[in-house]
């Protein structure tokens, strides 16, 4: 403020203060909220006792192949045609929270079940993880490292069975229904076998999880491969699934496929797809 003889007076304002205490108290209410959903978005393992207390020695899970499965197909692709025998244990579970699991999670079991791992009983180096639920963007890194931090490094080849939609798929020639499903391939050079497929053509591209696993296993030099599966079927379905039966043929001395699957099986895992289909008839 200014005098009649242009002296320049401080001026104590109670306003202002008040105004900053309350822009302070805002901010630090911003800051406890972020935090807190920080806390509530981070990827939690949770391992049996047994591979609990080996990775506190700080032994890793000596692992030769590591099957993931990302999406509804895949994940009910393993559940019929591998995990379907009574030679796998479930050894662990992912624990996933945002906004799009939040629906699921007053469904019982569902949150729970929605990524479990496997390990096979007579061959414990083959481990199989089935993702069924919504990975955040600002997840994909926490929960690829967290799981690929659990494994040892040495000898590990990695195989990523993805869902993916034929509308996302880009090509110049004309693409029929009746072409659908089909699979494309993508992997890291540190890869050497033989792709079952042809590969992921350009300007397609992986995203999601299996973009995060790949990503990371080119930066450490895993052997590693994701087969995405293109269809324009959005829930589970029987002709879809069995589109995966060669990514995992070649896995043959370490993994048993069940080529001929109980009816009864493949009809639990297609059923909810089929019911919900019909909502509309």
């Amino acid at each position: 403020m200014a005098t009649f003889f242009g002296e320049v007076l401080s001026v104590f304002s109670r306003a202002v203060e008040d105004e900053e205490e309350e822009e302070a108290e805002e901010n630090e209410e911003d800051e406890q909220i972020r935090r807190e959903l920080e806390e509530k978005r981070e990827v939690h393992l949770h391992w049996s006792p047994e591979v609990s207390e080996s990775l506190a020695s700080g032994n890793k899970l000596q692992c030769s192949d590591f099957i993931l499965a990302v999406g509804p197909n895949a994940a009910r692709f393993l559940s019929v045609y591998v995990l379907a025998s009574a030679n796998w244990n479930a050894v662990g579970r992912a624990s996933v929270w945002n906004e799009r699991s939040r629906a699921a999670a007053g469904q019982s079991g569902e949150e729970a079940a929605a990524c479990v791992f496997y390990r096979h009983k007579e061959q414990p180096s083959v481990l199989v993880c089935q993702v069924t639920c919504h990975v955040a963007e600002d997840q994909l890194f926490q929960w690829t490292e967290k799981v690929l931090d659990c494994l040892q490094h040495r000898q590990l080849s990695v195989t990523v069975l993805s869902d993916g939609s034929l509308a996302d798929y880009k090509t110049p020639d004309y693409l029929s229904g009746s072409s659908a499903p089909f699979l494309r391939s993508l992997h890291t050079a540190a890869f050497s076998d033989r792709p079952v497929c042809r590969s992921l053509e350009q300007p397609n591209i992986v995203t999601g999880l299996a973009a995060a696993v790949l990503n990371h296993c080119q930066v450490h030099r895993i052997a590693a491969i994701v087969y995405q599966c293109y269809s324009d079927v959005a829930g589970p379905d029987s002709v879809t699934m069995e589109t995966y039966k060669p990514a995992l043929t070649k896995l043959g001395r370490s993994l048993q496929l069940d080529l001929s699957p109980n009816s009864d099986v493949l009809r639990k895992f297609t059923r909810s797809t089929e019911i919900q289909s019909n909502l509309y008839i």
